[in-house]
């Protein structure tokens, strides 16, 4: 239930967060705010480069591993649990989708936004976050 409660607060900030590129703001200015809102920036700098890396060679398996499971996804319109990598990277294209994948390789560092509920990536394609006692930094929602 907890879960699900987060997903509805990510889905309802990604539908109100707008464009990231009206921000205009500094990587350093990204660090402070990470590092404010998080407690370093370090980890979630790396988390992204590394999920933009996967994604743009299409490293299915290695997308899946940074997936906070059970994971909540819209697959041909319907809502479906995903329980386990193994079903991520089945449902993968279903999933990771041209407009996401886009988003991912257009983001750069310096225009991320942040909030106490994470990181959004675009336009709110996609939010990854600290899990569980925060030091595991895993993608909580990909929205089409």
């Amino acid at each position: 239930m907890k879960k699900a409660i987060r997903m509805f607060f990510v889905a309802m900030l990604a539908a109100s967060a707008g464009t990231t590129n009206t921000y205009a703001q500094t990587a350093a200015e990204v660090d402070s705010s990470l590092d404010g809102l998080f407690g370093a920036h370090a980890p979630y700098r790396h988390f992204f480069e590394q999920l933009q890396k996967a994604v743009a060679s299409d490293d299915k398996a290695a997308v899946a591993a940074m997936v906070d499971y059970p994971f909540q996804a819209r697959i041909n319109g319907k809502a479906v649990t995903l329980r386990d990598a193994a079903h991520f990277v089945a449902d993968y294209d279903k999933i990771v989708t041209s407009k996401v994948k886009q988003a991912i390789a257009a983001q750069t560092y310096a225009t991320l936004f942040a909030n106490w509920q994470g990181v959004m990536i675009g336009d709110g394609e996609l939010w990854f976050s600290g899990v569980g006692d925060g030091n595991m930094i895993k993608i909580i929602a990909i929205n089409d």
